[in-house]
């Protein structure tokens, strides 16, 4: 039997400490952008920052600067920019990852499953098939090849490489 070890996932299983405050407002807090407050590109109105618990590499939510919790209390011009970012996150994750099709939704709402419900924000989900295997259904864990911090250079470096051209 071969043997896999995913140490990151430790603090998530373990039930990890909350931090204090919205965690996207404490990483827009950070001025320099990193592999510790995990947001890869800052636009006018809204940012795109990647998933510490991701259900596949290159897991990366689109959020507005401002703290609400739902679409229709967002002006229309920061749901037109986080449309953008999310078209642009998907440009991106197919040069850096090449997936085979992408998961995009919100959870607006702690009874639709909302993590953060108190601040909206997309999920964008690189999918390939058979990325879900038993790992998810019976060990309740996935399996990813790459660390937060490797996911964090690929797409800071692609981001900055595709809105250089």
């Amino acid at each position: 039997m071969k043997r896999m070890s995913t140490p990151w996932r430790k603090a998530y299983i373990e039930g990890y400490e909350k931090e204090d405050g919205c965690i996207f407002c404490n990483a827009l807090a950070k001025k320099k952008d990193s592999h510790k407050n995990l947001v890869v590109h800052r636009g006018q109105r809204a940012f795109v920052i990647v998933n510490l618990y991701p259900y596949t590499n290159g897991h990366l939510m689109v959020a507005p600067y401002d703290h609400q919790p739902s679409l229709e209390l967002l002006d229309a011009e920061t749901r037109a920019e986080m449309m953008e970012l999310t078209s642009q996150a998907i440009v991106n994750l197919k040069k850096i990852y090449h997936p085979q099709a992408f998961n995009v939704g919100a959870n607006i709402g702690k009874a639709a499953g909302a993590g953060v419900p108190d601040h909206v924000h997309l999920h964008i989900v690189p999918r390939w098939t058979g990325d879900s295997n038993f790992m998810s259904v019976l060990g309740e864990t996935r399996v990813l090849p790459e660390t937060i911090e490797e996911t964090y250079r690929r797409i800071k470096d692609g981001w900055k490489n595709e809105t250089t051209r």
